[in-house]
């Protein structure tokens, strides 16, 4: 909010001059036919008008659908009716801010599992850890880049493409993963989780009886995020085991080997 997408606001004019913003990508062309099937939409909540603009048209010259939002009032509707493929939500937001969004989004269950990627000034590892906690998919500071968002969006929505030949269904007591699907059930009960949280349950599982370190586990479910710490582990493994576990606090899957990582275990 109030930050500009590049380190220099002065930057803004000079950027502007040298292109043409793109049409709406629902626009025809002459002959009456759309160029290109619609690419993946992306909801942006940004308050910040210019950093709003430029991040729709990078999104759009990238291959994306854009819908931007100025607040998060009307959100929720406009998404349960569209389903984006993924929220970029600016955290200082005026009334109900990006947390409190996030938040919401989380609770709706047509929208629960869509990830979720925070743009936002704060840099504060209890703001990321926050974020974090409350199901987000990346933290994004300000000022950034346009092809670092643009490669940090791709790099989300990659993590959720299924994969064909992931057919298998790993089952270990009452807890079933769904590879494919990417579903989770717990004694028949489907749970929500969502897409960084089931990548990490599913490299886990099907590194069963491991021992894998936290940078072992940065390096396999979060190649292309920086802001991911250690400590952002045992945030995600916290959550997952609240979700998974009968009893999280002495939990039968995620093990924790102090000073090391963590391992998945079969309950015999």
């Amino acid at each position: 909010m109030g930050q500009s997408l590049f380190a220099n606001v002065a930057l803004l004019g000079d950027f502007e001059a040298t292109m043409q913003l793109p049409a709406e990508s629902s626009e025809r062309t002459a002959n009456g036919a759309h160029p290109d099937p619609p690419g993946p939409l992306i909801f942006v909540v940004e308050d910040d008008a210019d950093i709003a603009r430029l991040i729709a048209h990078n999104l759009r010259s990238a291959g994306f659908e854009v819908q931007s939002f100025v607040s998060a009032a009307s959100v929720l509707g406009e998404a349960t009716r569209e389903q984006p493929a993924l929220f970029l939500l600016d955290v200082m937001l005026p009334g109900s801010d990006g947390f409190e969004l996030c938040r919401h989004i989380r609770q709706t269950p047509l929208l629960s599992t869509k990830p979720i990627i925070f743009l936002t000034a704060k840099t504060a590892e209890a703001d990321r850890v926050k974020g974090l906690e409350l199901g987000g998919d990346d933290y994004i500071t300000k000022p950034f880049s346009p092809r670092e968002l643009v490669a940090r969006v791709r790099s989300v929505l990659r993590g959720i493409g299924h994969d064909p030949a992931a057919s298998e269904v790993l089952r270990f007591g009452d807890l079933e993963i769904d590879l494919s699907s990417m579903t989770v059930q717990v004694a028949g009960r489907q749970v929500s989780t969502t897409t960084r949280e089931f990548r990490l349950l599913e490299y886990l599982a099907t590194h069963r009886g491991r021992v894998l370190t936290r940078d072992q586990l940065l390096d396999a479910v979060w190649k292309e995020t920086p802001f991911v710490t250690p400590r952002s582990i045992d945030v995600y493994v916290r959550r997952l085991r609240e979700k998974i576990e009968l009893d999280p606090r002495q939990p039968r899957y995620l093990k924790t080997l102090r000073g090391i990582g963590y391992r998945f275990e079969a309950p015999k």
